[in-house]
């Protein structure tokens, strides 16, 4: 997993499978619009990215850092000293070229992201920055605040030094002791099972198989999973009231530029509507075994896409054409949805199913 990846493409794996795109389909009756995509072939190479080092080197060493809520302002200052007896990245010269990174979360993307300079040759930096995240309490007071120690190699490389993760809930603004600065121990990374059991709200959808969309072709022909993206109820608010959603669609596995499809982005509300219908084509019965349906939901602002939740909808069964993959995991509920689906050709199911955290597979070019 990258360091500094970005949101929308946060990835442990890439799989790659070659496929067209067709025109538009006219679902009109049921969408304000619609896209069609096929799964012509789902033959091809399975090829690993990792590029972010997150096992190599030894956790060890601590921090010394303080935080603060100035109210006039309206700002979380993270200042952060210096650390001592870091892992050594360079083992031979018993050194790293060591930087502090800070993340607001569940908002991981790159607004929530801070870092300080990186200190050269050195187990004992001193850093002595103050990262500033202009945010309003209430909403702080929902977050954890993530600092990670990294060392940054001469090719820009990161390696994982460890990490600190403080709740912010329960954190006591108002006790003066909080402000000064405090020695805290570095620890491994934390699993992201973390986020799973937060609240990141519902969406409202159908699906259908239409076996086949040609009646009365003698030859056999492959089918269609139409995809109703209705609604979402009650997502996360990452940045306070201003809330502009949208939801991405791709089949597992192919992760290709043309597997994707969206919705336009609904703004200024927790309960975008959508009312929006994706098709995809090429289905042959046993893809529907193999395949399943990553729709993520996704806050659009400036330049960059937060990921606010996801659904995986399949069999779940953790292996898709022979090859043993993380995608293939979809919850009970996800799963049953599927199941009605494929046991009720040309019939719409409807569900409205929990969004949950998902590590969201590459896009390829």
């Amino acid at each position: 997993m990258s360091d500094d990846r970005e949101t929308d493409t946060a990835s442990e794996s890439s799989y790659q499978f070659s496929r067209h795109k067709k025109s538009p389909s006219s679902l009109t009756n049921l969408s304000s619009s619609s896209g069609m995509t096929s799964l012509s072939s789902v033959s091809g190479s399975v090829m690993s990215v990792y590029s972010g080092d997150f096992g190599n080197l030894e956790v060890k060493g601590n921090i010394q850092f303080a935080i603060d809520y100035v109210d006039s302002l309206k700002e979380l200052h993270v200042f952060v000293a210096q650390c001592k007896d870091l892992a050594a990245a360079d083992v031979k010269k018993q050194r790293s070229d060591p930087y502090v990174k800070t993340y607001l979360l569940p908002d991981k993307g790159k607004m929530g992201k801070k870092k300080t300079l990186v200190v050269k040759k050195t187990l004992n930096p001193v850093y002595n920055e103050i990262l500033r995240y202009k945010i309003e309490k209430q909403i702080l007071k929902t977050q954890k605040l993530n600092l990670s120690v990294w060392h940054r190699d001469t090719f820009k490389r990161n390696s994982f030094l460890g990490e600190v993760e403080l709740d912010l809930e329960t954190w006591d603004w108002d006790n003066k002791q909080n402000k000064q600065l405090k020695w805290y121990p570095l620890k491994r990374k934390t699993a992201p099972i973390a986020l799973e059991a937060e609240n990141r709200g519902e969406m409202k959808l159908a699906l259908q198989y239409v076996p086949e969309p040609i009646p009365g072709k003698k030859l056999p022909t492959t089918g269609e999973v139409h995809i109703w993206v209705k609604e979402c109820l009650d997502l996360p608010q990452l940045r306070g009231s201003h809330l502009n959603s949208f939801v991405k669609c791709i089949i597992l596995p192919d992760t290709s530029r043309k597997s994707r499809q969206k919705t336009r982005a609904v703004g200024k509300t927790t309960n975008p509507v959508f009312n929006h219908t994706m098709v995809y084509d090429g289905f042959r019965p046993e893809d529907l075994t193999e395949a399943c349906v990553e729709l993520t939901v996704w806050d659009h602002y400036k330049l960059t896409n937060q990921f606010l939740g996801g659904l995986r909808i399949g069999f779940g069964t953790g292996k898709s054409y022979g090859t043993e993959v993380d995608w293939m995991d979809s919850t009970s509920e996800e799963v049953a949805l599927w199941e009605k689906m494929v046991n009720s050709p040309n019939t719409w199911i409807e569900a409205t199913l929990p969004l949950r955290m998902l590590l969201i597979a590459k896009i390829s070019k």
